[in-house]
């Protein structure tokens, strides 16, 4: 019988007796005592688990197409699959009498006459192997959890930074010298305002040499520069699954410049939305259109009249202008009808100021526990370094515990800056609320548009232009104060 023999690793540093050399001297020799004609051999560098396999499959492909049975010899059951993926195809080849395949450390060979104990045996190694496979893999979750919770990166360093080892054999990030002064440029100059991503931010990358990492390099593209200026690891933290943490690497950029980088990408600071100032439109990105669900855009007709463009309700391929004062009129009406009389206004107030002064005394506390934890980490950097300055400890101890510390700093840093923030946001809602709580519709008429803009979003979660009506759900707690001018409609509430 003819054979082809499989060689795989899925890595290049497989441990002796993996290697594809050792695999193909055993393999060879277990041919020659079969008596197996080897017509071809097939050595694959991938993983059995991941991708489309194209190796894999080339040497399927190759052995069903002799117009015989073909053996395929492989070291071991994980050595050809890790998975069950790979069972449904050989099976399809086995039952049309095109392959049968063996495992020299098993002994085992697996045919269209399989008995049931053989072919038990195989689903047996193979529930092994998965088994191994997914035990790698929930070791590297956790792993990478481990790593994140302590401010370390865990993968391929981002353009700017290298991956190294440290003298205890830990992976680490260090600035790229070459790239990390490069990616600054980038956000600095992209900081001004004037420079597009795929135009002018591309060219310059080019022109600097700041090129990817791949074995190719290559230019950036427009998406590479893009996911740079949006990474937040460059100012010093890092994202991961939705959560975000300082991470304890050098800094390239300051989060001053990245937080004016992401105001010029949300078209807030570039000279280019100028003409926008003069008239810029209130629903712009608020409405969407009930019948298409797209955004619904702005139009001004005549140098002043604006116009809403949606779809017609009873023809989808119709375009609808709406007058942008019809619909402002409807948004009025409903700002018109959040009503809280003044005895109810009065308790809501009451019980908002001793919620204030709660909330104000939780967050004194929680800045003052902060603060003192920074002044016990200051204290502990100070003498650390007096250590290392009397001799007492080595410089690798001190870097190690130093660089612990500074993470530390730089979590309750940004803790105390959050706190600032949120004690902010609430007392700017509750100023809000309780302007808006009675007369929302009076402020709104005598706001410019941009406060416009602010009262939709604060007031309404939802807007939908449904031809020339419009369709309103409102936040919490104005949907309690629709039309509620009465004290009685308030009981019970």
């Amino acid at each position: 019988m003819k054979a082809v023999i499989l060689t795989r690793v899925s890595t290049k540093d497989q441990e002796e007796g993996y290697s594809l050399a050792a695999q193909r001297q055993h393999l060879i020799e277990y041919c020659s005592a079969k008596k197996l004609e080897v017509i071809k051999e097939f050595e694959i560098v991938e993983s059995s688990t991941r991708g489309e396999r194209k190796a894999f499959e080339e040497m399927l492909r190759f052995a069903s197409s002799q117009g015989e049975t073909i053996a395929i010899v492989a070291a071991s059951v994980d050595r050809f699959q890790r998975d069950f993926r790979a069972t449904v195809r050989a099976n399809d080849l086995m039952e049309s009498n095109l392959i049968e395949i063996h495992f020299q450390r098993e002994n085992l060979v697996i045919n269209k006459n399989a008995s049931s104990a053989t072919r038990m045996t195989w689903n047996v190694a193979v529930s092994m192997a998965q088994m191994y496979v997914d035990t790698m893999r929930d070791n590297v979750k956790r792993s990478i959890e481990y790593k994140f919770r302590n401010g370390e990166w865990g993968g391929k360093a981002p353009i700017g930074y290298l991956n190294k080892r440290s003298a205890e054999g830990k992976g680490t990030l260090v600035l790229d010298p070459e790239r990390a002064p490069l990616v600054r440029m980038l956000f600095e100059d992209f900081a001004r305002g004037g420079d597009s991503i795929s135009g002018d931010l591309v060219q310059k990358a080019r022109r600097w040499g700041l090129n990817n990492k791949t074995r190719k390099g290559g230019s950036l593209t427009a998406s590479q520069i893009q996911h740079i200026l949006r990474n937040p690891f460059y100012f010093g933290e890092m994202a991961f699954k939705g959560r975000v943490r300082p991470h304890v690497y050098e800094a390239i950029i300051t989060k001053e410049l990245w937080d004016r980088c992401q105001e010029v990408m949300a078209g807030r600071n570039r000279p280019t939305t100028a003409h926008y100032s003069e008239k810029p439109f209130v629903f712009r990105g608020l409405l969407k259109c009930a019948v298409s669900g797209r955004v619904v855009t702005s139009d001004i007709k005549k140098g002043k009249h604006v116009y809403l463009i949606c779809r017609d309700p009873a023809d989808s391929e119709r375009k609808l202008f709406v007058p942008e004062a019809e619909v402002l009129g409807q948004l009025v009406g409903v700002l018109k009808s959040i009503q809280v009389p003044k005895t109810v206004l009065g308790q809501l107030l009451a019980q908002l100021k001793v919620s204030h002064e709660i909330e104000q005394r939780s967050h004194v506390e929680a800045k003052d526990r902060l603060r003192r934890d920074l002044d016990r980490i200051d204290e502990s950097l100070s003498r650390l370094l007096d250590l290392l300055v009397d001799g007492s400890i080595t410089r690798s101890d001190y870097d190690k515990k130093a660089t612990e510390l500074k993470r530390k700093q730089t979590e309750f840093t940004l803790r105390v800056e959050q706190l600032g923030k949120g004690r902010a946001e609430f007392r700017t809602t509750l100023e809000t609320l309780i302007s808006l709580a009675s007369r929302a519709a009076d402020i709104f008429e005598r706001s410019k548009t941009e406060q416009k803009r602010q009262l939709i979003a604060f007031v309404f979660s939802n807007l939908k232009l449904k031809g020339k009506k419009l369709e309103v759900s409102l936040r919490s707690p104005f949907d309690l104060m629709v039309n509620r001018a009465t004290y009685e409609s308030w009981l019970g509430d």
